[in-house]
């Protein structure tokens, strides 16, 4: 069974490679809320491979579930569905506001030395980090 570092290891070398297969083979970056993107806006161009990414990753969380039992496990919601939607539309917002998302900039602008991903990668990160001592710290959550 796959467990703790070695499932994060072998999940990053796997988005790795397939940001890597879809940059060299098409020349597209694997960026999810612009692949998303272009399916909600209804984009004919790159219809094809955007669908086969996009179920590509269903798929996949599909078959981790499936070949080990118990390793994808929802946790109970700590917000009401309203406080669920309003954090989908701040992350949305974030994604358009940022142009990308963490894994276009992240894995795939800055393995391309992008200035721009560099800059968002920070800002997401710290932004991420004081929300995290806020919460946790300031507030005395204990998520």
């Amino acid at each position: 069974m796959i467990g703790g570092a070695s499932a994060a290891l072998a999940g990053g070398a796997l988005i790795g490679l397939s940001a890597t297969i879809l940059l060299v083979s098409i020349g597209r970056v694997a960026g999810i809320s612009s692949i998303v993107g272009g399916l909600m806006e209804g984009r004919r161009d790159g219809l094809g491979w955007r669908v086969a990414f996009v179920a590509g990753l269903l798929a996949g969380a599909v078959l981790v579930a499936w070949m080990i039992p118990g390793s994808i496990v929802p946790r109970p919601a700590t917000l009401s569905p309203v406080g669920v939607a309003i954090a989908g539309l701040l992350v949305g917002f974030g994604t358009q506001l940022g142009s990308g998302c963490t894994s276009g900039h992240g894995v795939c602008g800055l393995s391309r030395l992008s200035k721009r991903s560099l800059v968002a990668v920070l800002s997401f990160m710290s932004a991420a980090a004081l929300t995290t001592f806020v919460l946790r710290h300031v507030l005395g959550g204990a998520s």
